[in-house]
């Protein structure tokens, strides 16, 4: 998928998808809205509710643990991680973000299965609000692609 282009997006109704949806509490205040704006995603492409299963965990960290347990499951057609790592004073923030998005890749790749990346990183909590929106676009990815899956061009 390249740009924000809907016309170049190849999903109008995926009302037959099972998403998993994997959410870090940290920083609850803008994870809870990434997750409402990943559900509202959804909706818009006609996933239904009683196929979203939401898994919410400590931290960004513990996202891929938690995607390789849906995707263990075999029953999901993607999975979604949302999450937000802002940077601080340590290198702390670097190891967090290598971790969370080797891990979340690492489950892709073995488990043969999409995940959207909406795993915010950002210099401070400004950047982070200002960036909500990147779930709705993990959510497409992981839509596309499942989409491609089944297609098996």
């Amino acid at each position: 998928m390249q740009g924000n282009d809907d016309k170049e997006f190849h999903i109008r109704n995926a009302s037959r998808m099972r998403v998993g949806i994997v959410a870090a509490r940290f920083n609850q205040a803008i994870t809870g809205k990434l997750l409402a704006a990943a559900k509202e995603e959804l909706n818009k492409f006609k996933v239904k509710e009683k196929n979203i299963a939401v898994l919410r965990v400590a931290g960004s960290i513990e996202i891929p643990f938690a995607l390789q347990m849906l995707a263990k499951q075999k029953k999901y057609d993607c999975l979604v991680a949302l999450g937000v790592i802002i940077k601080g004073e340590t290198p702390h923030f670097d190891y967090v973000c290598k971790i969370a998005s080797e891990g979340v890749l690492r489950v892709m790749l073995d488990y043969h299965i999409p995940v959207g990346f909406g795993i915010l990183t950002a210099l401070h909590e400004g950047q982070a609000w200002q960036r909500v929106k990147a779930a709705k676009h993990a959510v497409r990815a992981a839509l596309e692609l499942a989409s491609l899956k089944k297609e098996k061009p």
